[in-house]
């Protein structure tokens, strides 16, 4: 498998969706989180984006949002998360399972992601990731293997407050079994908030701590 390849054209399809104005609708703002949804090019469901401001830089950022150091210990929505491969300093193979939701209305799920970490010039920091079949974690009866179509965060610094960030989070994701679509789209914007609010948490945990 081509994973440079596969990580140029994640990288160019979450840049053109960061650069994509035209046709969101907003469907949730909580907690100083904006969500929005158009529809996708890549599967019959949406794209979804998340936009939040996060008091931090993005060097910090984005390492805590993806290493399994760090996300592991604030992600509430993950059972697990775990490097399966490292292919290079920027790129790895990640396994992460879910916890169920929604009063175990949604089951558990889990998805193989490969993740690539791209700089911008101007301190912009992206990860781009996209599911990828791996022999190394085949799926298992416990919970239903999902399918993330290209994703990932970006985070740029604000340039009138450079010690703070956007970041703006977007996700595709197939989650296999037989769910309503009405569950699923109440699901995905609470999501994007608790991914968002709880980095937040996290990253002020992590500075009150040091």
């Amino acid at each position: 498998m081509d994973y440079k390849k596969i990580t140029d054209e994640v990288a160019k399809k979450l840049l053109s969706y960061n650069q994509d104005t035209s046709g969101w609708r907003v469907i949730k703002v909580s907690k100083n989180v904006t969500v929005a949804s158009k529809p996708s090019k890549e599967y019959s469901g949406n794209l979804y984006r998340g936009e939040g401001i996060i008091k931090e830089v993005p060097s910090k950022i984005i390492p805590f949002m993806y290493l399994p150091e760090y996300r592991n210990k604030w992600d509430k929505a993950l059972q697990s998360y775990t490097l399966l491969e490292k292919i290079d300093q920027d790129t790895g193979i990640y396994h992460s399972v879910t916890h169920s939701y929604g009063m175990g209305l949604i089951s558990s799920r889990d998805f193989v992601d490969l993740v690539h970490v791209k700089p911008y010039p101007g301190g912009i920091l992206t990860t781009n990731s996209v599911s990828v079949e791996y022999s190394g974690c085949p799926p298992s009866p416990s919970c239903v293997r999902g399918y993330n179509n290209p994703c990932g965060y970006v985070c740029s610094p604000l340039p009138e407050n450079p010690e703070h960030s956007k970041l703006v989070v977007f996700i595709q994701p197939e989650l296999g079994g037989m769910l309503p679509y009405s569950v699923v789209e109440t699901a995905i914007p609470t999501t994007l908030v608790n991914l968002i609010t709880e980095t937040r948490a996290g990253l002020k945990g992590l500075k009150d701590h040091n």
